[in-house]
């Protein structure tokens, strides 16, 4: 057996722990993770049910299903953070990998819907790079 590890929402509410054992790891241009997380990509684990477990918050999670693509979207209702959800199929936890505590183990990772990908959310040369805030 893996090490469990854990993670939580932004505000705390809504903690779980799942084995630090992965099958996929998504990083997905697509424009409906781009709306859903607000950003230029999702970046999404999948994990075993099986291995999953919430430690606190249950009630404060809301799950929105976006059917016409199987989408899913689970998040705190507290401070808006995406939360692990079960997939469609119920084989696997989609866990937003930004919600962990620790560093994730994965078999492999896969950057799809690439054609989709945003020109603002690429690096380039003139981009300014800090390590905090700029002064």
């Amino acid at each position: 057996m893996c090490e469990l590890i854990k993670g939580k929402c932004l505000c705390g509410s809504v903690e779980y722990e799942i084995e630090n054992k992965f099958d996929q790891f998504y990083i997905c241009h697509c424009e409906q993770c781009r709306k859903i997380t607000g950003s230029a990509y999702a970046s999404n684990l999948f994990g075993d049910p099986r291995q999953f477990n919430i430690i606190s918050g249950s009630e404060d999670i809301k799950r929105f299903d976006y059917n016409e693509r199987g989408f899913t979207k689970a998040f705190c209702t507290e401070c808006g953070s995406g939360v692990p959800y079960l997939n469609s199929s119920g084989k696997s936890i989609v866990v937003p990998a930004g919600t962990l505590d620790a560093e994730p183990v994965f078999n492999d990772k896969k950057i799809i819907f690439y054609k989709e990908k945003p020109k603002w959310g690429s690096e380039n040369e003139t981009d300014s790079y800090f390590d905090e805030f700029p002064v």
